[in-house]
C-alpha cells in the first residue's frame, strides 16, 4: 500500500475496507514495533496517531459497515482473570445494568462490600461484557489503593493513548481532559474522545480520587469497587450497589461446580452444609476446595476440621503460596487494610478493641445496649489510657459517654466489617463469622481471657431485669450462648460468670422449661469440671437444674435432686448458709407441696421462716419469698381466708421494701387476688385483676408472661362468677395472642387451650369439650410427657367431658388410664390417684360396669 493511503487511515480520512481492514490490527502493530526501532525514520506518524487508528477502525467495526464480526475494545490496566466457576449473579448484574441505562450524564457506580465478597470479580465480568459486547471502546482498569497508584495509572494510560509522557506531571489531567472528549471530537489539539469505562477497584477511601473522578459525560462510565460505605463516595450522579454474600443456591452452585471441575462429587447435604459453614462468603469458598482437593478430603471430613476451634484458619485454609485464581490474600488476611482504616478513624484506636468484643458475640446480632455498656466504656477506657502511654494524642474516653464507643461501631460499618443497625437494637450489630474467627485467632491469650469476660460482663450489665422485649432477652441468650461457645474456659476463671446464671433463667421465665433443664445440666456439669463438684457454682448450678427438673414436671425427680443439693449445701456451707435455706425451701415445695400435702408444706414452710428471718431478717428478698409460699400453701390447703390476710401483710412488706412495680409485688397482687376469689369474693377478684392487668401492662408490656397470666385469671373468673361462654370468648382471644407470643407448645398455651376446652364445656358443648381435651391430652403426652402435673389434669377432665358427653366407654378407659399414670409417677396414696380411684369406682357403680379384670 502506498505511503498516501497509509497517511489517510491515519488521519481518520478514509477507513480500510476488505483484507485491509481484517489485518489492520496485524499491520498497525507491526508499524509500531517498526516505529520504536533504533535510528529508524520511516514512520512519520506518532503513537497517538496509530491509537487514533484503531480507533477509527473500531468505530467502524461497531458501525457494522466492515462486517468484519466481533468488536474490539482496548483494555488498558490488568484486569484480573476470571475466577474459576464464576458464578453467575443476576440480580447484581441486573441492578448494574439498570444504572447504566438511567440516562443520566455520568454512569458512577459505587459497589460497596465487606473483603472477599466477589466486588472486584463482579466489576470484572462486567467490564469485559461492556468491551465484548461493543458498549466501550476503551477500558482502563485501576487498583486505586492510594492517590499516587491512581495518578500513575492515568498517566500511564495518557501515555498509551495519547503519547504523552508518563513522568509528565500533567499526565493523569491530560487522560481527564481527553475522557471528557466525545468519540470524534477534538479541543486544542487533543486527539479524538471514545467512548469509555473506568473502573477503579479497590479504593480504600475518597482520598484516593481527590481530583482525579472520571467526568460527568453522556459517553463514559466509571465503576468503584470499595469496602468503604462513607457518604463521600456518593453524589455527583453516583449510586451505591451494596454486594452481600452468596445466596444459598449461589453458593451451592459455585461448590458443586468447583468440585466437579477436580472430578469430584460429594453429599449435597454437605456441599450445602460446608456452604454455611463458611458463612457463604465467596473468597472463602474459592480457598476451600483446593486445600480439600490437596488433602484428598470430602465435604464431611473438611467440616469436622473446620469446626475444630483448636485449629485456626490458617491450618483449613491455603497459606499465601497455596492461593489460586490469581488471589493474593488469605482468608485470614483479607480485612486487615479494612480493620486498619478503620481503627484510624476517630476516635482513633477504639475501632480494633470493639471488634475483638464483637468477635466473641452472635454474628446474627448483638444487642446495641451491651456496646455501649458500663463495662464496655471503662475496656475501651482502659485501653486508651494505655494508647496514651505511646501516643501523644490520645484522649481518655469517659466512662458515662457513649459517644465514642458508637463512632467506633460505625467506623466499622463504614469499612464493610459489620452491618449496623440501630433500628433494630436487639440485633444492632450483624458480623461475618469468619472475620470473627480471624479477629479473635489472632488475639494473644491473655487478651482473649480479658476479652471474654468484658463481653460476658458487658451482656450481664446490660440484660434488662424484667423482660419485656421477648425478641431481646432471645438476642442475649443467643449472644450468650456464642460466647460460651467460643471462650467457655474463660467464663469459669476464677469462678463462673453471672451471665451463664442469668441465661438459664431467661430460658425459664421465657416458659422454656425444658430447655432451661438442659441448659442448667450442660452448666452442672462444666462447673464440676473446671471448678469441682463442692464449688459454690456447681451447688448453684445443680440447685437450678433440680428446679427446672420441677417445672418440667418431673416433680419426684426435682425432690430427690433438691434433697441430695440440700445435703451437700449443709456439709460444704452450713445450716445457716442462705444457699442451704433455699435449698431446703424448695425440697419442702416439691416434697411437700407438690407431691400433695400442702398442709405438710405449710408447716415446714412456718419452720424455715423462722430461720430464715434469724439468719436474713425479715425485709431480705428471700424472706419475703418464703412468705409467699407459706401462704400459698395455708390456702392450698384449705384456709383461703387465712391465705388472704397472709398476702395482704406480704404485701404492705414487698411495697415498702421493693416497690409497687417490682415484679415479685405484682406477683403477690396476683396471688392476693386469687386468693380473695377462691375464699368466695369473686367480683372482689376480678376487679383486683383488672386493675392488676393494667400495672402489669405498663410494667412489663401487653406480651410479658405475667401479663397474659393476669389475663388468664381474669378469664377463669368469668367463668366462677357463672358467665361459661364469655369466659370461653376471653380465653379464645387469649389463645391467639399465646401463640404469637410463646408458639403452639408452650405449657402456658396449653393451660390456655385446656380452659377454652373447660368453659366450652361448661358452656353446653360437652361433646366439643371432650373432643378439645382429646387433641390437648395428645399435645400435652408430646411435650411434656405422661407425668407432667398439666398432663394428669388434662386426662382427667378428658375422662370427665367424655362422661358429660354420654361416651361411657371412653369415660371409664380414660379413668383407668389415668389412674394407672397418676399410680406410677405420684404413687398409690397420693390423694390425687385415691380420687381417682374413688371416681373410677362411683362411675362402675352408676353404669353397673365391674371394669377390666373384675370376677
Amino acid at each position: 500500500m502506498s505511503d498516501s493511503t497509509l497517511h489517510e487511515w491515519v488521519n481518520g480520512k478514509s477507513v480500510p475496507s476488505g483484507k485491509h481492514g481484517r489485518s489492520l490490527g496485524t499491520l498497525v502493530g507491526a508499524l509500531e514495533k517498526l516505529a520504536k526501532r533504533k535510528g529508524n525514520t520511516y514512520p512519520r506518524y506518532a503513537a497517538h496517531q496509530w491509537e487514533e487508528m484503531r480507533l477509527a477502525a473500531w468505530r467502524h467495526r461497531q458501525a457494522g459497515r466492515a462486517g468484519q464480526g466481533r468488536v474490539v475494545c482496548r483494555v488498558l490496566g490488568e484486569m484480573p482473570t476470571e475466577t474459576d466457576c464464576y458464578q453467575e449473579r443476576p440480580e447484581l448484574r441486573e441492578r448494574l445494568e439498570a444504572a447504566a441505562a438511567g440516562g443520566t450524564a455520568v454512569l458512577g457506580q459505587v459497589v460497596t462490600g465487606m473483603g472477599g465478597v466477589g466486588k472486584t470479580q463482579l466489576a470484572a465480568r462486567y467490564a469485559r461484557t461492556a468491551g465484548d459486547t461493543g458498549q466501550v471502546d476503551v477500558l482502563l482498569w485501576v487498583t486505586a489503593a492510594s492517590h499516587a497508584a491512581v495518578t500513575d495509572a492515568y498517566a500511564g494510560a495518557a501515555a498509551q493513548l495519547l503519547g504523552t509522557s508518563r513522568e509528565d506531571p500533567q499526565a493523569a489531567s491530560v487522560f481527564l481532559n481527553w475522557l471528557r472528549l466525545a468519540p470524534g471530537a477534538k479541543d486544542g489539539g487533543a486527539r479524538p474522545g471514545a467512548r469509555w469505562l473506568l473502573v477503579l477497584d479497590d479504593v480504600p477511601h475518597t482520598a484516593a480520587v481527590r481530583g482525579l473522578w472520571p467526568p460527568n459525560v453522556p459517553h463514559g462510565q466509571t465503576l468503584v469497587t470499595t469496602r468503604n460505605r462513607h457518604a463521600s463516595f456518593l453524589g455527583s450522579g453516583r449510586r451505591r450497589i451494596e454486594i452481600d454474600r452468596f445466596t444459598t443456591e449461589e453458593a451451592v452452585a459455585y461448590l458443586t461446580a468447583k468440585l466437579a471441575g477436580l472430578g469430584r462429587r460429594d453429599d449435597p447435604a454437605q456441599i450445602a452444609g460446608l456452604a454455611e459453614d463458611l458463612g457463604r462468603l465467596p473468597l472463602a469458598l474459592s480457598q476451600a476446595v483446593p486445600f480439600m482437593n490437596s488433602r484428598h478430603l470430602d465435604c464431611s471430613a473438611y467440616r469436622k476440621r473446620l469446626a475444630n476451634r483448636v485449629r485456626t484458619l490458617t491450618s483449613v485454609l491455603p497459606t499465601d503460596t497455596g492461593l489460586s485464581d490469581d488471589q493474593n490474600k488469605t482468608v485470614a488476611a483479607a480485612w486487615d487494610l479494612s480493620i486498619e482504616l478503620a481503627d484510624q478513624q476517630p476516635p482513633q484506636g477504639l475501632a480494633r478493641p470493639m471488634l475483638h468484643l464483637l468477635s466473641l458475640l452472635d454474628p446474627n446480632g448483638i444487642p446495641a445496649p451491651a456496646l455501649t455498656s458500663p463495662p464496655v466504656l471503662a475496656h475501651l477506657t482502659a485501653l486508651r489510657v494505655r494508647a496514651s502511654e505511646t501516643t501523644a494524642h490520645a484522649s481518655q474516653l469517659s466512662d458515662d459517654d457513649i459517644d465514642d464507643a458508637t463512632d467506633a461501631l460505625w467506623n466499622l460499618h463504614q469499612f464493610s466489617l459489620i452491618d449496623h443497625d440501630p433500628s433494630t437494637p436487639d440485633r444492632a450489630v450483624r458480623i461475618h463469622q469468619l472475620v470473627q474467627r480471624a479477629v479473635h485467632e489472632r488475639l494473644p491469650g491473655d487478651d482473649r481471657h480479658h476479652t471474654a469476660r468484658t463481653a460476658a460482663d458487658a451482656l450481664t450489665a446490660a440484660w434488662p431485669e424484667i423482660e419485656r422485649d421477648t425478641g431481646l432477652a432471645a438476642a442475649f441468650r443467643a449472644n450468650t450462648a456464642v460466647l460460651a461457645r467460643y471462650a467457655e474456659a474463660a467464663l469459669y476463671r476464677p469462678a463462673a460468670h453471672p451471665v451463664l446464671d442469668r441465661a438459664g433463667t431467661s430460658l425459664g421465665r421465657a416458659g422454656q422449661v425444658a430447655a432451661a433443664r438442659d441448659y442448667y445440666d450442660h452448666l452442672t456439669e462444666q462447673t464440676c469440671i473446671h471448678l469441682g463438684k463442692d464449688h459454690p457454682d456447681t451447688l448453684m448450678a445443680r440447685h437450678e437444674l433440680a428446679r427446672w427438673r420441677g417445672e418440667a414436671g418431673d416433680v419426684a425427680g426435682a425432690a430427690n435432686a433438691f434433697a441430695e443439693v440440700f445435703a451437700d449445701r449443709v456439709r460444704v456451707l452450713g445450716d445457716d448458709h442462705p444457699d442451704t435455706l433455699a435449698a431446703r425451701g424448695n425440697f419442702t415445695y416439691y416434697a411437700r407441696g407438690m407431691a400433695g400435702d400442702a398442709a405438710g408444706a405449710a408447716v415446714a414452710f412456718a419452720e424455715l421462716l423462722e430461720d430464715q428471718q434469724r439468719v436474713v431478717g425479715n425485709d431480705h428478698p428471700d424472706t419475703l419469698k418464703l412468705r409467699n409460699n407459706l401462704a400459698r400453701f395455708r390456702g392450698e390447703a384449705g384456709d383461703a381466708a387465712g391465705a388472704a390476710e397472709m398476702f395482704a401483710e406480704l404485701l404492705e412488706d414487698q411495697q415498702r421494701v421493693l416497690g409497687d412495680d417490682d415484679p415479685d409485688t405484682l406477683m403477690t397482687r396476683n396471688n392476693l387476688a386469687y386468693a380473695r376469689g377462691l375464699a368466695g369474693d369473686v367480683t372482689g377478684a376480678a376487679n383486683a385483676f383488672a386493675e392488676l392487668l393494667e400495672d402489669r401492662v405498663r410494667v412489663l408490656g401487653e406480651d410479658h408472661p405475667d401479663t397474659l397470666v393476669t389475663r388468664h385469671n381474669l378469664a377463669a373468673l368469668r367463668g366462677m362468677a357463672g358467665d361459661a361462654a364469655g369466659a370461653a370468648a376471653a380465653f379464645a382471644e387469649l389463645l391467639k395472642d399465646q401463640q404469637r407470643v410463646v408458639g403452639n407448645d408452650h405449657p402456658a398455651t396449653l393451660r390456655v387451650r385446656g380452659n377454652l376446652a373447660r368453659w366450652r364445656g361448661q358452656a353446653g358443648d360437652a361433646a366439643g369439650a371432650a373432643d378439645a381435651f382429646a387433641e390437648l391430652l395428645d399435645a400435652y403426652l408430646r411435650v411434656l410427657g405422661d407425668g407432667h402435673p398439666d398432663t394428669l389434669t388434662a386426662w382427667n377432665y378428658l375422662a370427665l367431658w367424655r362422661r358429660e358427653a354420654g361416651d361411657t366407654a371412653g369415660a371409664a378407659n380414660t379413668y383407668v388410664d389415668l389412674l394407672t399414670a397418676q399410680e406410677r409417677v405420684l404413687g398409690e396414696d397420693h390423694p390425687d390417684a385415691l380420687k381417682t380411684r374413688h371416681e373410677l369406682a362411683r362411675f362402675r357403680g352408676e353404669t353397673g360396669d365391674d371394669g377390666p379384670g373384675a370376677g
